[in-house]
């Protein structure tokens, strides 16, 4: 390989690590207080409220059977209108936070519905409050759940950001489609599936030893 085909590949890396981290941060900005919100009105939550259990339920349930890549084309004018363009690494990031929001707040929900409801309840008869147990309780004690959830949602959000290559997304994906499929260029696309696979790995790895840290059990 060339000198302009490394540097070019060093660039993809950065840029497929920007869109991954950049969309898992964002996107728990909007994901985490969605599924707490979820979990709080649900019918086992702290303050059920069946009305707007459901709308956030349907959302969540819309924009999670829209395929992603249907996703990234009809978000094209909203992602140029918050962007400026339709294209690159920042432009793929909104399309990723929107598709990454209701899935992370699933994943929330199910890790909180998982907290044990006789801690819940030793709290509350210790005179706390709804904030205070979901802040001090629920999230404490679903830390090693969310932080796994987290993992995987990570992991996810490569695959997406490596697809979006297909619509001139940016990153490895990008360069995979521009030289591994229309010019037939195989062995720079080799390379980016095996530095994809790689970012996976070090990605699940590092996610699942936190996760077992956190993991009060095995103490």
């Amino acid at each position: 390989m060339d000198e302009k085909v490394v540097e070019m590949i060093i660039k993809g890396i950065g840029e497929t690590l920007y869109m991954t981290l950049g969309s898992v941060i964002a996107g728990y900005v909007v994901g985490l207080p969605l599924g707490i919100l979820l979990y709080v009105s649900g019918k086992k939550g702290l303050k059920p409220n069946f009305v707007l259990y459901r709308i956030l339920d349907f959302i969540c349930n819309i924009i999670r059977s829209i395929p992603f890549l249907i996703l990234l084309i009809l978000l094209i004018p909203f992602t140029r209108a918050v962007v400026g363009q339709s294209y690159g690494s920042t432009a793929t990031i909104v399309p990723l936070v929107i598709c990454a929001a209701p899935y992370i707040a699933r994943v929330v929900e199910s890790s909180l519905s998982e907290v044990d409801q006789g801690v819940i309840e030793a709290a509350r008869s210790m005179g706390a409050g709804n904030f205070r147990i979901i802040t001090g309780v629920l999230l404490v004690e679903a830390r090693t759940s969310l932080m796994t959830g987290f993992t995987i949602t990570t992991g996810i959000l490569l695959g997406y950001s490596a697809m979006s290559g297909t619509v001139g997304g940016g990153g490895l994906g990008d360069i995979a489609v521009r030289y591994g499929y229309y010019r037939w260029q195989t062995d720079i696309m080799l390379i980016t599936v095996v530095l994809l696979i790689l970012i996976f790995q070090i990605i699940q790895t590092v996610g699942m030893k936190v996760s077992a840290h956190f993991d009060h059990r095995k103490r």
